[in-house]
């Protein structure tokens, strides 16, 4: 089989192009850091089979970051029939170095001028055929999201695969200041007689320079908590949508008339026990999946879709790179820490954009303590908002130990200060479209992995407490529970949180709901349930990323802080020791 292989800067449309080559959508987003992974899909052009690899964003192949060096560990150990290099238009002399150095692999190479659109409203103008000719390879203008350049990209790739020969780079350059210097005077040489910038350095309007400052990162970031967190996930998820899922829909009308119906073919009582009972598949697993997270957990990637699309990130990003240097990060740090408010575990593995391991232990360590996760968070607020005072605490306790927690982390590993690079997007009008298949392909991807760990977790949970053993594990925390004024009723809902952070939080919901806690214990609970162990999944990303040690050390440093902390709240409060 064929293969053909993406390659380009991060935010150039490479994951654009893959889906519109193979018609499998993934991830396509206005913001670097997207593809952290390689991606695989078959596609048949002009009959021949061809294998397509998406790669992550990299800016030469001299790797800085864990997601360039997965780019530059394929392109040396892989055989590639076809590179198709994806490049901004806009930006040719910045991207065409890494085309010097494509060229150099040996491997067929086709460039495609991406964003031709934005390159033509902004006065940019290519001589793409003398460009060609000078670099002896096919060179393709395109516009990925307006659909035009796909079909001569489809038949150049299937000519030149059909034509290559395969071809295994065994080595990569090492970084060198001087070699790269001398690949951009290349460049510039090149395109001297044909790239012509226009109107390039006017092209952003009012708005995105507005962006860019202080001000407007601070009017972005108001924006985005109040309206998109806040009213969106927060009031509308959470609220609107929950009532209404969970207990109009299934409360009185779907799960009343699932289990009269399933009753009567299960005679046997631990069987209705493991469908019905307290920790049953249909009345634990299905209710919390479908009637309180699922809604959430829709709204934030709707709102964090709009995010990316809009361009809105990487400036939140920008913006924040002063702010992030506080607790050993950099600007781009935003973006993992961003995407742990939808999904922990993808965040963790986010983490690679950021260049140092330094760097990428801390950012891990502050997702496993301090970053909710979107379902999680939307019951939080939705429990904490009817006491404004409440909401408050919390996010204030949070934020102490996200900035506490970061400068012990600092002392304990020591290392330079991180620079900041990031590719800037413009701003852009958002495609509903667009954003509706994202959020649908998202919510595909919630309903194959994350449904059946909620059912899974309903089933450990039935099964320790049929065998006796969660009676033996909620014993045992009971005393440190008991310390931070908690009732042992709690036990396991923290138990449960560490299957699903989100499931643990709607165990929380349950009992405010009947009556079991008082105003000051929900927010202790809620503090202490967020600053608790990381989720099984994120637990697992953790140690695949970060290695067994640093993962369970992080784990074992998140469960202190977070103990230490409820009962240090419990003195504040005023809540006594049960």
């Amino acid at each position: 089989m064929k293969r053909a292989v993406l390659v380009g800067f991060p935010n150039v449309g490479k994951s654009l192009l893959f889906y519109h080559l193979t018609g499998n959508y993934i991830t396509v987003s206005n913001y670097p850091g997207t593809t952290v992974e390689i991606t695989h899909a078959v596609a048949n052009l002009g009959g021949q089979t061809i294998e397509f690899i998406d790669t992550p964003g990299v800016y030469s192949l001299s790797p800085l970051s864990e997601e360039e060096a997965v780019t530059c560990r394929l392109l040396r150990e892989v055989s590639i029939d076809c590179i198709v290099h994806v490049v901004d238009a806009k930006n040719l002399p910045r991207m065409l170095p890494l085309t010097l150095e494509l060229l150099q692999l040996g491997s067929p190479l086709v460039l495609v001028l991406n964003m031709m659109d934005e390159a033509d409203k902004a006065g940019v103008r290519i001589k793409h055929k003398e460009l060609a000719a000078y670099l002896g390879i096919p060179v393709i203008k395109a516009s990925f999201t307006q659909g035009w350049g796909i079909q001569a990209i489809k038949k150049t790739v299937a000519a030149m695969a059909t034509a290559g020969k395969s071809v295994r780079k065994t080595g990569l350059p090492s970084y060198s200041q001087g070699r790269q210097l001398n690949l951009q005077q290349q460049a510039e040489q090149i395109l001297k007689n044909i790239y012509d910038a226009g109107r390039l350095l006017d092209y952003e309007n009012w708005f995105e320079r507005f962006t860019l400052m202080p001000l407007g990162g601070a009017f972005l970031v108001v924006l985005t908590l109040y309206f998109g967190l806040y009213l969106f996930v927060g009031r509308f998820g959470a609220g609107t949508l929950v009532d209404l899922l969970e207990g109009v829909l299934l409360g009185e009308i779907v799960l009343p008339t699932l289990c009269g119906w399933l009753e009567s073919f299960l005679p046997l009582a631990p069987l209705k026990s493991l469908f019905f009972g307290e920790f049953g598949l249909v009345t634990l697993g299905f209710r919390y999946a479908f009637g309180i997270i699922m809604p959430i957990v829709g709204t934030f990637f709707f709102m964090f879709a709009l995010l990316e699309d809009s361009g809105c990130l990487p400036r939140l990003a920008y913006w924040a790179d002063t702010a992030m240097k506080k607790i050993g990060l950099n600007g781009r740090a935003v973006i993992p820490l961003t995407l742990g408010l939808g999904c922990g575990t993808m965040a963790v593995l986010v983490t690679r954009i950021l260049e140092s391991r330094r760097e990428r232990i801390i950012a891990t360590f502050l997702l496993a303590l301090a970053v909710p996760c979107s379902a999680q968070l939307g019951l939080i607020m939705a429990l904490l908002a009817q006491d404004s005072f409440y909401l408050w605490c919390w996010f204030g306790v949070i934020s102490v130990m996200l900035l506490l927690s970061s400068l012990c982390l600092q002392l304990l590993l020591p290392g330079r200060e991180p620079y900041f690079y990031l590719e800037l997007p413009p701003l852009r009008r958002p495609s509903l479209n667009a954003i509706f298949k994202k959020t649908a392909a998202r919510m595909r991807w919630y309903f194959r992995e994350v449904i059946p760990v909620f059912l899974l977790v309903s089933f450990c949970l039935w099964l320790l407490q049929e065998s006796g053993l969660l009676s033996w594990l909620s014993f045992f925390m009971q005393p440190l529970l008991g310390q931070m004024g908690l009732p042992p009723t709690l036990s396991t809902v923290f138990l449960s949180g560490f299957f699903r952070r989100d499931y643990g939080t709607a165990g929380l919901y349950d009992l405010y709901r009947l009556g079991l806690l008082s105003g000051e214990q929900l927010l202790l609970a809620a503090t202490v349930l967020t600053l608790f162990l990381p989720c099984l999944a994120q637990l697992v990303m953790m140690i695949r990323e970060r290695g067994f040690l640093t993962a369970i050390s992080i784990a074992a440093g998140v469960s202190v802080i977070a103990v230490v902390t409820g009962i240090i709240m419990r003195i504040f409060l005023g809540l006594p020791v049960l």
